[in-house]
């Protein structure tokens, strides 16, 4: 496969988000603003891309029987290493992500590109299989929260451009659905015409 086909394959064809339809609880409950979904997306890319990388190396040491359990490990090493350098360097967006941080360990997306890709690939295609499907991850959570903040408080990146109060559905969980189910539609549309 071509290298520069491993990433684009990511953020289109099998767009976690938007095609695959995975990492939903991250993708709906931290993406109440441009900043959360970009941050948390760029997390999880760092996971991806690092764990994809260990997993790809020691895979055919470990023994099937606990497979699952050993890159469970080794994504929650990364996934550490992720939270105390944000509580460190952005501890004001570490503070509002909260407990989803940690709860990278779990999300299906980088434990499915363990199983499905990483433990059958060499390091340098895994490592671009994180960056492809990190950077999608990464704009679909951005572009929700961009929508979400935009329509629920007249801001993006915390830049607000009309000094009146947004519809407060779009911050609240309801308009997490609500936007998400647009989005899908759009990008599905879009998708078809390509």
């Amino acid at each position: 496969m071509k290298k520069l086909a491993l990433i684009t394959r990511g953020i289109f064809k099998e767009n976690p988000t938007f095609v695959l339809l995975l990492g939903m609880c991250p993708t709906l409950a931290t993406t109440s603003s441009a900043i959360n979904g970009m941050s948390m997306g760029l997390a999880t890319m760092f996971v991806l891309i690092l764990s994809n990388i260990a997993i790809s190396l020691i895979s055919k040491m470990i023994p099937d029987k606990v497979r699952i359990p050993a890159y469970i490990v080794v994504i929650a090493s990364f996934v550490t290493v992720v939270d105390l350098l944000m509580a460190a360097y952005v501890p004001a967006i570490h503070a509002q992500l909260g407990i989803f941080i940690p709860l990278i360990v779990v999300n299906c997306v980088v434990l499915a590109r363990a199983e499905a890709f990483a433990s059958k690939n060499g390091a340098g295609d895994s490592a671009l299989d994180g960056v492809g499907i990190g950077l999608g991850f990464t704009l679909a959570l951005t572009l929700l929260g961009f929508v979400r903040e935009l329509l629920g408080s007249y801001s993006v990146f915390g830049f607000k451009f009309i000094q009146t109060d947004g519809v407060l559905l779009f911050i609240l969980a309801p308009g997490a659905f609500i936007a998400l189910g647009y989005l899908l539609v759009l990008f599905n549309m879009v998708k078809k015409k390509a």
